[in-house]
């Protein structure tokens, strides 16, 4: 091919090249969507689904972390909100099945006299639970955001001060055992919005909403990674003074990827309660945020793909590790975290350029050679 007929390829090339991530999300909603349903069993799918959850929460982490430069090692707190805010209307749905319509879940009256708080009962309806799950997340994530952000609180402050939010919140939950279960969180859900939860077809469909979801975040980080705040959010990053001195406010750009965030942990979570069957304290303490941000780490914070493949990788290596080696699981995962850290600091999705770099040279070194010889 001669010089001049492959300046047209090259520009059509770069022409399609930032929409090449659209190519790969699209790559994985066949995985997720046609492939997994259909050679996964009925148990492995509900795994996956539960990875699905968390990988929600990681996108939002990796916009936060990996553009803005904010370490939140908080999210269990948002991914609770919307995990206990579920799983409550759920608990509705199943004490109502059972006693009637005024009925009150079993934790209530095993561990109390019977009685309902009175910020329980807005959760009976369908369509108040799903807009709380949106705006109460976003509501505390504005207040808690605008908190820290204008008083320039980042950096390692930034991290601790999240952290402890998160412990707080868990011993919270496990303090108030008579309005949340304590430290059995809430459990024994039987229906999804009036479908079964013990029908295996009704299962799958869970699962759907929440990989179709996570395709979904996908499209939104990545739309918001190519406009105009995406690059606001890395020049803040990287040089917030200057980002000031142009006459923007580093908080409030902050502020909104901080709270889109939050959103995308408390949907992950609402969608992490019927299909795990509970959500519990451990699942949105310290510790759970720590794997979040591990998974976000494995994959590559910076990437776009990275936070969620990162997520699903953590959560397979959970599930199979413990499943082979229920006392060693933990040592395998942590070794596997030092060695990513050690040699591959920006995390997996960090080889894909390098292996495109080698296969391009070793493509050119080849071609050539052809040419010398002929």
């Amino acid at each position: 091919m001669s010089k001049r007929s492959a300046r047209p390829v090259q520009h059509i090339a770069r022409r399609l090249r930032p929409y090449l991530p659209l190519l790969g999300i699209a790559v994985l909603a066949v995985l997720l969507l046609v492939v997994a349903p259909a050679v996964l069993s009925p148990f492995r799918l509900g795994n996956l689904g539960k990875y699905c959850a968390w990988a929600i929460a990681a996108v939002g982490i990796g916009l936060a972390w990996g553009r803005g430069g904010m370490l939140v090692m908080g999210q269990g707190v948002f991914f609770g909100l919307g995990g206990y805010a579920m799983a409550m209307h759920l608990k509705l749905d199943a004490a109502m099945a059972t006693g009637g319509p005024d009925a009150v879940p079993d934790f209530m009256v095993l561990y109390g006299n019977g009685s309902m708080p009175g910020w329980w009962e807005p959760f009976r309806s369908s369509a108040f639970t799903l807009i709380a799950i949106v705006v109460l997340p976003a509501f505390v994530a504005t207040v808690l955001g605008y908190a820290i952000f204008k008083r320039k609180v980042r950096g390692a402050y930034f991290a601790i001060l999240s952290q402890a939010l998160a412990v707080a919140f868990a011993t919270l939950l496990i303090a108030t055992i008579k309005q949340t279960g304590g430290f059995n969180g809430l459990n024994n859900f039987t229906s999804f919005f009036g479908y079964n939860l013990y029908d295996p077809a009704n299962k799958k469909f869970v699962y759907t909403i929440v990989a179709t979801l996570l395709i979904a975040c996908l499209v939104v980080v990545w739309q918001l990674y190519r406009s105009r705040f995406g690059e606001l959010l890395v020049a803040t990053r990287d040089a917030e003074e200057r980002v000031r001195f142009l006459g923007y406010d580093p908080a409030n750009v902050k502020l909104v990827a901080f709270v889109v965030a939050a959103v995308m942990a408390s949907i992950g979570g609402a969608m992490f309660a019927p299909i795990a069957g509970i959500i519990s304290p451990s699942d949105v303490d310290a510790t759970a945020s720590i794997w979040l941000i591990a998974g976000v780490a494995l994959g590559g914070r910076a990437s776009l793909f990275g936070p969620a493949l990162g997520a699903l990788a953590v959560g397979y290596g959970q599930s199979t590790l413990s499943e082979s080696f229920p006392n060693e699981w933990t040592y395998f995962q942590g070794a596997l975290f030092i060695v990513v850290i050690l040699l591959i600091p920006a995390g997996l999705t960090s080889l894909f350029p390098k292996v495109g770099g080698w296969l391009n040279r070793a493509t050119t070194a080849v071609r050539t050679k052809e040419v010398e010889s002929a």
